[in-house]
C-alpha cells in the first residue's frame, strides 16, 4: 500500500509496549435470559499502548522523530510485538515445518504466509503480511528449500519458481505487525518521564 513505510518502530520502545489482540462481538440479550452473540470481523486486530515502553528521554525523542516522519496516523509502519512475533514458540527456534501453508497441486505457485492460533479443537489462522527478511524457511513434505522460492517482504507471499507437484508446504518465521499511530496528538514530556506516568500512546494494526 503507498501509504505504508517499511521501516520498523525503535525496539528499545516496543519492547516495553503493552497490548495484543482486539475482537469486536455484538451481543443481543434476550427477553428470556439467553443471549446472541456474532462478530462482523472475520479475524483480530492488535492494538497496543507505546507510551509505556518510554523509560529514557531519548526514547521520546525516538518516538517523536519516528511520530513525525510517519505524519501522525497518515502512513503505517512496522511494529515488533514481542510477545508473539515467531511462527513458534517464544522460546523456540524457528523452523520451515512451523506452519502449514498449503498443499502443492502442480498449478498453484503462490502461497500466503499464515500463522495457527488453536485451543480446544477450533484454529484461527492468521495472514501474515510483514515477514522479517532473512527469517523465512520454506519445506515441502518436511524436507527444506534452499532455493526455487521466493517471499515478498511487503505482503507475506511467498513464490515458488515451479509449482510444487504435491505434498505439504510449510514455512517459518519471525514477523512484524503492520500499525499505525491511533491519536495526531503526542502529549507527553520529561517530567512524565521522571514520575513514571506515562500518557497513553495508542497505535492500532492495519490491514494490509
Amino acid at each position: 500500500m503507498a501509504d505504508f513505510d517499511e521501516i520498523r518502530f525503535p525496539d528499545v520502545v516496543a519492547k516495553g509496549a503493552q497490548g495484543g489482540p482486539e475482537r469486536r462481538t455484538e451481543i443481543v440479550e434476550l427477553t428470556s435470559g439467553f443471549e446472541e452473540r456474532n462478530t462482523p470481523w472475520a479475524g483480530s486486530r492488535r492494538r497496543y499502548d507505546i507510551g509505556s515502553g518510554i523509560r529514557h528521554p531519548d526514547h521520546l525523542a525516538a518516538v517523536v522523530a519516528f511520530f513525525e516522519a510517519r505524519s501522525g496516523r497518515l502512513r503505517g509502519f512496522r511494529f515488533k510485538d514481542w510477545s508473539d512475533h515467531k511462527s513458534c514458540l517464544p522460546s523456540g527456534a524457528v523452523s520451515a515445518t512451523d506452519q502449514v501453508l498449503g498443499a502443492g497441486d502442480g498449478s498453484s505457485r503462490v502461497f500466503q504466509l499464515v500463522k495457527a492460533y488453536s485451543s480446544g479443537g477450533r484454529s484461527y489462522s492468521r495472514p501474515i503480511s510483514k515477514p522479517v527478511g532473512g527469517t523465512v524457511t520454506v519445506a515441502i513434505n518436511g524436507l527444506a528449500q534452499a532455493s526455487g522460492w521466493s517471499v515478498d517482504l511487503a505482503s507475506g507471499r511467498i513464490t515458488f519458481a515451479v509449482a510444487p507437484a504435491s505434498g505439504t508446504i510449510t514455512a517459518g518465521f519471525e514477523f512484524d505487525v503492520p500499525c499505525r499511530f491511533d491519536t495526531d496528538i503526542l502529549q507527553t514530556n520529561l517530567t512524565n518521564i521522571r514520575l513514571g506516568e506515562i500518557r497513553a500512546i495508542p497505535i492500532v494494526e492495519v490491514r494490509i
